[in-house]
């Protein structure tokens, strides 16, 4: 069998338990975001940040994604959001199975808002359906300013951009104009949100715009 067939088929099985999560959340009313990145761009740090600025706002939890160790869900549960951890030994991305998996690791009754923290990847997770609402790609200025046109189907298939470490931009070699004329070149719909989690620049504006679409139930 040609591998494009096994791969289609194999997608095609993802979308159908997609559809089942995402009927699962409207019924319950959980908004979800699926929060994707490289590796060390900034995702945890952001959540932490989120979480501390609106927890007394929403009812928030996080399925976090690593391939391997529990280290992001530890702080996640620390910054004080209820946590499930998925491992994929080795897998690039998190599937559709995974999250319908990990809702049974949570108490549903509390959550307005759920983060999917995706594994660190600018290639494969945005090729995979997760249930969401909304999709919100970060990238960081110290991993240079090429990513728009190197990844272009994430920018594509998201509804958010981050511009994370904006404190970094008189230190390093980055064009932010750049950035946001190739993103919005893929995407002219992208949100683009410039922020650093470590000084909190920016980081108003994200979650004001967070609190609004959940409360809108806005979907893309």
């Amino acid at each position: 069998m040609p591998k494009i067939t096994i791969a289609q088929n194999i997608l095609a099985a993802n979308e159908t338990v997609a559809a089942e999560i995402r009927h699962t959340f409207t019924t319950q009313e959980i908004y979800v975001i699926n929060l994707m990145s490289s590796p060390g761009a900034g995702k945890t740090t952001l959540l932490e940040q989120t979480i501390a600025r609106l927890q007394d706002d929403l009812g928030i939890a996080v399925i976090e994604g690593d391939i391997e160790t529990s280290a992001d869900a530890e702080r996640i549960e620390a910054a004080g959001a209820e946590t499930v951890q998925i491992n994929t030994r080795g897998a690039c991305h998190l599937e559709a199975h995974m999250i319908r998996d990990a809702l049974t690791q949570l108490n549903v009754d509390p959550i307005e808002l759920l983060f999917i923290e995706n594994i660190g990847n600018l290639v494969c997770p945005s090729s995979w359906d997760l249930g969401e609402n909304l999709r919100v790609v970060l990238i960081s200025t110290s991993e240079g300013d090429d990513k728009p046109a190197k990844y272009p189907q994430m920018f594509a298939t998201s509804q958010a951009l981050i511009i994370n470490k904006i404190d970094l931009l008189p230190y390093v070699d980055y064009n932010l104009a750049k950035v946001k004329q190739q993103a919005l070149a893929i995407n002219p719909h992208l949100q683009i949100f410039e922020l650093s989690c470590r000084t909190g620049a920016g980081l108003r504006d994200w979650c004001e715009w967070v609190q609004t679409v959940v409360r809108s139930g806005a979907i893309w």
